[in-house]
């Protein structure tokens, strides 16, 4: 009997929305990466993107700290689950500071490249399935490339920890700046996560639902407007929160060299090194509005 309940559960896994999906993120992956449209940037996205940021009084600090040319890895956290606004409020201020002919990478999850024309969206405003490949060509053509090293993981962190800054131990981008010198840029934002309520990432769910076949290992909770408690798909309406991104002192690690990226006790000082950078930043953020939701809210009262 239980090998009959096994196997009925693998064939209502193998007709699941999920096997769907990534057969069609399989396909999806098979375009070529860089399709960024900067005309469509400028004309068609730009403006919704300032009255986005608009709604949760984005403010974003130190943009001059990202250089006017030449390649750079900026290193955000993430927040605010399936939305995340605070990459909006950066890249509207970055387009309003740059202009949209100044290219922008972004290194995406590679699961958002099955949702038919939301990917042809994603493409033209430059994101790219993340890998270190794309990121390097990237840098090597001169264009600063946004990395959020705990991905959904840190995206879909529950609501009590939207104070921590969490890029899962994951040092692939830490190779990639040593290996090509670039400069590197945290960025930290903060008001985010109160934007939604994120009440677990759901780790077991994903597995009885085989989401490591998306190269996830998160099914999500989040208590969302309107629809209550629900699975991170459908968004709902983001709550007003404040939302404050800093952008922080660029980090040097040239004196390393290339050769940096192959050794494990160099790799681990440099993460460790961003990962406390990053956490400090989030913290005199987290300290300075400790009521972001609040603070948004009160935008819309009247007197």
């Amino acid at each position: 009997m239980p090998g009959l309940v096994e196997e009925l559960w693998e064939r209502v896994k193998s007709r699941d929305l999920v096997s769907a999906w990534t057969a069609q993120m399989q396909e999806e992956l098979k375009q070529p990466a860089f399709q960024r449209d900067g005309a469509f940037i400028e004309d068609t996205m730009l403006p919704l993107m300032r009255l986005f940021s608009r709604y949760f009084d984005g403010e974003v600090r130190g943009l001059d700290k990202i250089p006017r040319e030449g390649g750079a890895l900026l290193v955000g956290n993430h927040s605010g689950g399936t939305i995340t606004p605070d990459t909006t409020v950066l890249l509207s201020a970055f387009y309003g500071a740059f202009g949209a002919q100044r290219r922008l990478t972004l290194l995406a999850l590679d699961a958002l490249f099955a949702i038919p024309r939301f990917n042809t969206l994603c493409r033209k405003l430059g994101l790219v399935p993340a890998s270190g490949d794309n990121a390097a060509r990237a840098l090597r053509d001169g264009a600063p490339v946004l990395v959020y090293p705990g991905g959904a993981d840190e995206a879909f962190r529950p609501w009590t920890e939207r104070n921590r800054v969490d890029l899962r131990g994951r040092k692939g981008f830490v190779r990639l700046a040593l290996s090509t010198g670039v400069p590197v840029i945290p960025i930290v934002a903060h008001g985010g996560h109160d934007t939604v309520f994120v009440l677990s990432r759901g780790e077991q769910l994903a597995v009885t639902m085989g989401m490591r076949r998306m190269r996830l290992g998160i099914f999500p909770i989040v208590l969302q407007f309107p629809w209550g408690i629900t699975g991170a798909a459908p968004p709902g309406l983001p709550l007003p929160s404040k939302i404050t991104v800093q952008v922080c002192d660029p980090l040097d690690w040239s004196r390393y060299g290339p050769e940096g990226a192959r050794d494990q006790e160099t790799v681990d000082r440099c993460y460790d090194e961003i990962s406390v950078v990053m956490q400090r930043a989030l913290d005199v953020l987290a300290a300075e509005r400790p009521r972001p939701l609040l603070d948004g809210l009160r935008r819309f009262l009247p007197g």
